[in-house]
Formats: structure tokens, C-alpha cells, sequence
């Protein structure tokens, strides 16, 4: 390896490992400094228990992520501020939030309950679910969603990333329109059809789709090699383009401006830039041992590694929330430094 390599892969790797002092991390404009022990409670402890989901982060700077019990706010300065458990509110494994005329309302997507809902982010109220539509035609064994978004005319897009690879989508009222993709290792074809943002880095907006368990079949025997990408289609559901291939096992996309962040199963965040570059790789955890691993304790986590990213959202001053997927329930706050 080149020295000119060296000092670039060094560059993306935190400065430290130091569970009381925050550790910066990025480079150029995306760097951002850790914040230890946020959302922590006053014992130092988690209170989220096990995390498979997502995070948003409302008008007002409070931030929800999902666990496995439930749905929990945070405020900015990491103080819990309220939370929704069980019933309705358990296995959200994505959410996104949305402003409209009647408030803001956080929609959902439960892999094992089968649905997709939608809630004021205020008080919890459900006020939509959609479940697997039968009008598809498809007669499934299993319906599994993953991840949701929302197109600017209220339409409900609904993956159904851990079953049928199909991605729903549905009118503002839960009716059932079309359905595209399907499973398989193609160029249009989805394995794990894991994520899903409105890519509003476009005119108009796209949706972009986290392939996250992609086989190259040109390169079947490597099977170490990372084989996640990222991938374009319309509004209606036509392909438009693979965007970016190798990036290990994408899970989720956040927007904000010209820029998205990927978090990556392998322990690891992405940014990429308008033309889809990679600007800075964050939190890159090089133990195999404790990355793309759920049972890793709180005892054993190290400030500024990652150890299963599942889910991230941007603030409006550009800091990251990321979370990863984790026995005891891990969110982290990273601060842009400008």
C-alpha cells in the first residue's frame, strides 16, 4: 500500500477509542465528533433494550428511534422525552416522518407484524395501517416489510425486503395500487430489499432502494466479497440506473440536501455525494468479531466504532443519528463540525 493510501485509509478510521472523551471521525466537510453517553440514562445505561430499526427526527430537533418494545423520543441534548410500547409500536424496522396539514405523522414498517402504519409523532395515535394487499394478486406466504417512504403526492411505498423482495405501493389512504421488483440477483432484480428513501436529490424525487444481500453472478465464488448496492427507480416503478455497488450490506438511506447516508451492517456509515461518490466512510469497526453482530454489550462497545449500523437520519444542523442493531439498544449522535 502507498503511503498516499495509507494516510487516506487512516483518515477514515476514528481517532480513538475512548468511551469518555468524543471521537472525530469523517473527513473534509463530513466530519463529525462522537458524543458519548447520549441517550443514556442517569445510571450510564440504555434504555431502549434490543434495536432492529430506525431513526427520524421531527420539525422540532426530537429524535424517535424503534426498538424491539417500542418507539422512544429523545430531545437533542439526549434526554428521553416520551415513548410509545408494545401493541402497535413493536418491530418497526424503518420509519420515516412527514409534515403535514394535520401535524407530523411517523410511518412504519413491521417485518414481523406483517403491516405498514402510520402515527402522530405526538401522541402515538395510529391513524393507517396497511397490511400485505391481497388485490396484488400475488397470493404471498409471507409478507415481511422492511422499509417505507412517502412520495410528495402522499402515495406509501412498502418493501417487502425479508419476504417477496416486491415493493407496494399505495395511495395516502392505504389503497393498493401497483406493485414492481422482484426477487433475485439481476440488474432489476432485488436481494433483500433491505431500505428505501425518496432520493430528493433528483427532479423529480426517486426512490432509492438498499439491495443489501446483492450476488454478483459474475464473481459467484467470492463469497467474502461485499456484494450490497444501491439502486434508482421512478416513481411508477421502472428501473432507472445501479448507483453504487460494493458496499458490503447497506441497510437504510437518509437524505438532506446533496448528500445521503448509508449505514452498513458491517459496522460502518457511508456519505455519499450528488454524483454518489463516497465523501467519507464513518465508524469503520475493523473486528470481525464484534461488527454485523447483534450480541455485542453494552460493556463492549467502543466510542466511535459501529458494530451493526441499521439505521441513520440527518438534523437539521447536518449531525447524524445512527443506530445500530444491538442486543442492549445503541443510538448515537455524531456532531458535523463545520
Amino acid at each position: 500500500m502507498t503511503r498516499s493510501l495509507l494516510f487516506a485509509f487512516v483518515a477514515l478510521l476514528p481517532l480513538a477509542a475512548n468511551a469518555t472523551e468524543p471521537v472525530r471521525m469523517g473527513t473534509g466537510s463530513m466530519t463529525f465528533d462522537t458524543v458519548p453517553s447520549w441517550g443514556l440514562d442517569e445510571n450510564g445505561k440504555s434504555v431502549l433494550g434490543s434495536t432492529h430499526g430506525g431513526v427520524v427526527v421531527d420539525k422540532a430537533g426530537n429524535i424517535y428511534t424503534s426498538a424491539k418494545i417500542g418507539v422512544f423520543c429523545f430531545s437533542p441534548d439526549g434526554k428521553l422525552v416520551r415513548k410509545f410500547l408494545e401493541g402497535d409500536y413493536t418491530q418497526l424496522h424503518d420509519m420515516k416522518i412527514r409534515d403535514e396539514a394535520d401535524g407530523e405523522f411517523i410511518y412504519g414498517a413491521r417485518n414481523e407484524a406483517a403491516e405498514g402504519i402510520k402515527f402522530r409523532a405526538s401522541d402515538g395515535e395510529v391513524v393507517l395501517k396497511f397490511p400485505y394487499p391481497k388485490e396484488s394478486g400475488l397470493n404471498l406466504d409471507k409478507f415481511a416489510p422492511t422499509a417505507i417512504d412517502v412520495a410528495p403526492n402522499g402515495d406509501i411505498y412498502l418493501s417487502d425486503g425479508y419476504a417477496s423482495d416486491h415493493i407496494f405501493r399505495f395511495d395516502k389512504s392505504g389503497k393498493y395500487i401497483s406493485h414492481f421488483g422482484m426477487k433475485g440477483d439481476g440488474l432489476k432484480e432485488f436481494h433483500t430489499a433491505h431500505g428505501m428513501v425518496l432520493d430528493t436529490r433528483y427532479d423529480p424525487p426517486r426512490l432509492l432502494v438498499c439491495d443489501r444481500n446483492h450476488v454478483d453472478l459474475k464473481n459467484v465464488d467470492a463469497k467474502d466479497l461485499p456484494r450490497g448496492r444501491l439502486l434508482h427507480y421512478s416513481l411508477d416503478g421502472e428501473f432507472i440506473q445501479e448507483v453504487v455497488t460494493g458496499l458490503g450490506m447497506p441497510t437504510a438511506a437518509a437524505v438532506q440536501g446533496d448528500f445521503v447516508a448509508v449505514p452498513d451492517l458491517h459496522g460502518r456509515l457511508y456519505i455519499l455525494d450528488k454524483e454518489n461518490c463516497i465523501m467519507a466512510v464513518l465508524g469503520h469497526n475493523p473486528d470481525p468479531a464484534t461488527r454485523r453482530n447483534h450480541n455485542v454489550p453494552q460493556e463492549q462497545w467502543k466510542e466511535g466504532f459501529f458494530t451493526g449500523t441499521h439505521g441513520a437520519y440527518w438534523d437539521a444542523d447536518g449531525n447524524l443519528y445512527v443506530q445500530d442493531w444491538n442486543i442492549d439498544g445503541r443510538l448515537m449522535k455524531l456532531v458535523r463540525i463545520r
